[in-house]
């Protein structure tokens, strides 16, 4: 799709082709600056090698042209979480460009920053942004850019940007960030215009089917007092967007199960002999009809969200999930043939103790005589714009204590799964810091990005400003 205009933009997504092309964010952008008049973008990625050594990133070319990326005017980058912010610095330092937006002057390309990070916290990624659009981004991209191009002075288009509402300018706004953007419903859905083989959602036709959430659970951005709530998408549209050729279609949203014609969309999809995903599948919402549809469209494994270890802490999240509901979820997932129920929870969740976790092992057993079942595990990490934004991560050994009990209570009826508990806490101090973290992160991507490179980063930040308020690594017990 390669296409030659006068202002040229670089999207760049810090994390492999692979995992950029699955993101129907980063293709929405895409296409949005593909399709506006005097444009053209071209995308360009982290090297696949550079996700477990940043020291293995070479010289970012685009993936149209194989411009170097150093050469575009404008380089945009799309973060979808506080990891990533590391394969920023690798791919700036591996271009020859200034990672720090402070060592950057006009003669440099202009660096913009958006993605799904700015609905929370953005502060760390200011740190080498000159720019960051907040929120949703597919109208407001195009005026950024066209402004950006109006002047070469920097001065100028900084003052231009700042005036420009859901356009946060770190150098004009310091830390006050403003409210992310809301497009217009005549806009959605989303679709993305490109499939290939080598994505992580291999040969699938991406669709929202809404936006946002109704729901209020407190440990989530994308909750129902974010942008509205919940925006829904027609059956009719989401259909008629389905190109002929497509054998696989992912459903994407926050609450895709939510959609009140999602069993009928599904198993119209199915009629048609196609493969169906969908990003997100709430417990109580799953009956007969949508499993069925699921079934009928090639879904193997049910999964869906547990939550917390116990019934109390579900209680605290505002989560609807109730027993019954997971208990008819095992019981559908075995009526329909899945190979196995998966469960995404948490732990490390604020007031949790062992008996939690107990609670956990004991309800997981009793599932596990119905079907088969997989735990995924993630440590808790408290995000800005949620009601449990300051809570104190647990703690690695606590964390770990915890995964290990969950683990020894399971043997033999459940496999369970873990992100990593170190990983947690490098995401939950880039979750509440600001931009001096985002230094650190600097710092320990050049150190080779490794773990012990970001805890000798954020320990230094400690010692340094021992007397500045900090929402994270003070709490954060490691």
């Amino acid at each position: 799709m390669r296409k030659q205009a006068p202002i040229a933009v670089a999207l760049a997504y810090p994390s492999p082709y692979a995992a950029g092309m699955s993101s129907l964010g980063y293709q929405r952008i895409y296409r949005a600056i593909q399709e506006a008049d005097g444009m053209a973008c071209e995308r360009v990625f982290l090297d696949d090698e550079a996700e477990r050594d940043l020291g293995a990133q070479t010289r970012p070319l685009s993936y149209e042209s194989l411009r170097p990326l150093e050469e575009f005017p404008i380089v945009a980058f799309s973060v979808a979480y506080e990891i990533e912010l590391a394969g920023v610095v690798a791919m700036l330092d591996a271009a020859k460009l200034p990672a720090l937006r402070r060592d950057r002057d006009g003669r440099h390309p202009f660096v913009l920053g958006g993605g799904p990070l700015t609905f929370s916290n953005p502060l760390p990624l200011a740190a080498f942004c000159d720019a960051i659009v907040m929120g949703e981004a597919e109208e407001l991209a195009i005026e950024v850019v066209r402004t950006i191009d109006a002047t070469s002075d920097r001065a100028a288009q900084l003052a231009a940007l700042a005036r420009i509402p859901h356009v946060f300018v770190p150098e004009i706004h310091g830390a006050i960030l403003p409210e992310v953007a809301k497009v217009d419903s005549a806009l959605l859905p989303a679709w993305a215009p490109i499939r290939t083989p080598h994505a992580v959602l291999s040969d699938m036709f991406l669709v929202e089917t809404e936006r946002g959430c109704s729901r209020a659970c407190k440990y989530c951005v994308m909750r129902r007092s974010t942008n509205g709530g919940m925006r829904l998408v027609p059956m009719e549209t989401i259909l008629g967007l389905v190109p002929s050729d497509a054998k696989r279609v992912g459903l994407v949203g926050a609450a895709v199960s939510d959609h009140p014609r999602i069993a009928q969309i599904v198993s119209t999809l199915a009629d048609q002999g196609r493969e169906v995903g969908l990003s997100s599948l709430r417990p109580d919402r799953l009956n007969d009809d949508l499993v069925g549809a699921l079934k009928k469209a090639g879904t193997r494994t049910l999964t869906t969200a547990m939550d917390g270890p116990s019934e109390r802490l579900r209680d605290m999240l505002e989560r609807r999930a109730r027993p019954r509901h997971l208990e008819r979820c095992a019981a559908l997932a075995r009526q329909y043939g899945m190979d196995r129920l998966k469960l995404y929870l948490m732990i490390g969740l604020p007031t949790e103790t062992d008996a939690d976790i107990d609670e956990c092992v004991a309800f997981v057993g009793e599932l596990s005589k119905i079907v088969p079942i997989a735990l995924g595990v993630a440590p808790f990490c408290a995000k800005r714009n949620t009601p449990l934004d300051g809570e104190a991560f647990a703690g690695i050994d606590v964390v770990q204590d915890r995964l290990d009990r969950l683990k020894r209570g399971l043997r033999g009826r459940a496999d369970v799964r873990s992100t990593s508990a170190k990983w947690a806490w490098v995401e939950y101090v880039l979750a509440q810091g600001g931009e001096a973290e985002g230094h650190a992160v600097c710092e320990a991507a050049r150190a080779g990005g490794t773990f012990a490179a970001f805890k000798r980063a954020f320990e230094r930040l400690e010692r340094e400003a021992p007397a500045r308020p900090r929402r994270a690594l003070s709490i954060a017990r490691v």
